[in-house]
């Protein structure tokens, strides 16, 4: 059943939609009634399951190889976009990297990677879908950044630095590209399980679920909810925003 949420038969681009968050935002949009490519680097067979479990409910999908951060890969990913449905209405920058490294331990092309994958990939896709948008004269861009762009986290130098440039980079864009009437907005989520996150990190969840004012973790349709708000009617006098998701844990005190 499609969610009425004024965006049916809109156009919308994922990058870094074959797992997580990426993925749960492709599968919502196509549930909005969206047709939607669904970008992905290395994850091809899950996004090319979503693809196939979209077109087998009656929606439009499709699945598109490219590295968001390489612009010969992005202009081919735009391309594509362009010649399989002639216009874009939202693009939503997911894609990155989420590594960990001690800064006196962090090396240059470790830095270069995670300010490539999370905070390039954005301007050059954010560039790639304007000069369509402004053509239509409308469209909607969403940035996925994180509250470790505001609220550092330890051994994440280069990933903290990275997500707080695309939240600054999102209030330039929303200023530039306003008279092209194309919104930018960011969202920055908290900590989003996965499957092993508590496997994994135990000591980590069980911290945050104590200091969260909600007391859970966050889902990858969580983050998808409020894209599908961002980029319906409904937000029409909205950009520039940075939105946080993250069940109040910006909100604990740091002493």
């Amino acid at each position: 059943m499609k969610l009425e949420n004024g965006i049916d038969g809109h156009v919308v681009l994922v990058t870094g939609a074959g797992r997580g968050i990426g993925l749960g935002i492709g599968r919502i949009f196509a549930a909005a009634g969206a047709r939607v490519i669904f970008n992905y680097h290395t994850s091809r067979q899950a996004a090319e399951k979503a693809v196939t479990e979209v077109r087998d409910s009656g929606g439009e999908a499709l699945a598109c190889q490219a590295d968001a951060g390489v612009p010969i890969e992005v202009d081919r990913l735009f391309a594509t976009a362009s010649a399989a449905f002639g216009r874009l209405d939202v693009l939503i920058n997911n894609a990155g990297t989420y590594p960990t490294s001690p800064l006196l331990e962090l090396k240059p092309e470790e830095w270069d990677s995670v300010i490539n994958s999370n905070l390039r990939s954005a301007f050059l896709c954010t560039q790639a879908a304007a000069q369509m948008m402004k053509i239509q004269h409308c469209g909607v861009i969403i940035n996925i950044a994180s509250i470790e762009g505001s609220f550092p986290a330890v051994n994440h130098a280069h990933y903290n630095a990275a997500k707080s440039g695309v939240i600054h980079f999102t209030k330039a864009a929303a200023r530039e590209l306003g008279c092209y009437n194309i919104r930018v907005n960011a969202i920055s989520p908290g900590l989003v399980d996965r499957p092993g996150l508590e496997r994994d990190w135990p000591e980590g969840v069980s911290r945050w679920r104590s200091s969260n004012p909600l007391g859970c973790l966050g889902t990858p349709e969580d983050i998808a909810n409020a894209c599908l708000f961002l980029a319906s009617p409904g937000a029409r006098w909205i950009t520039g925003i940075n939105l946080v998701v993250d069940g109040g844990a910006s909100t604990a005190p740091a002493f």
